[in-house]
């Protein structure tokens, strides 16, 4: 069954990310705020590719130049699917 999970990002400039997910495939990723082109790239990347794949691609990414904040988009989206697990 077709399952939507939303999730507030921390530290990064999107404000919210939507992901439509199934049997552990992620259908769907929409980002709310952020920088739009990348966004837009990394939501269809991952859309037909698993969470654990994803969660493997995409966790520990860093955003340049950002010392205070250890984290990016593509981080919090792999931050986000460790939810669902």
């Amino acid at each position: 069954m077709e399952q939507t999970l939303t999730y507030k990002p921390q530290n990064v400039c999107a404000r919210g990310i939507t992901i439509v997910y199934e049997d552990g495939i992620v259908k769907k990723v929409s980002f709310l705020g952020g920088c739009s082109g990348n966004t837009q790239g990394v939501a269809r990347l991952a859309e037909g590719r698993s969470v654990e794949e994803l969660i493997a691609l995409l966790n520990g990414i860093k955003c340049p130049g950002s010392r205070t904040h250890q984290t990016s988009c593509p981080d919090q989206l792999a931050a986000a699917l460790k939810t669902i697990r």
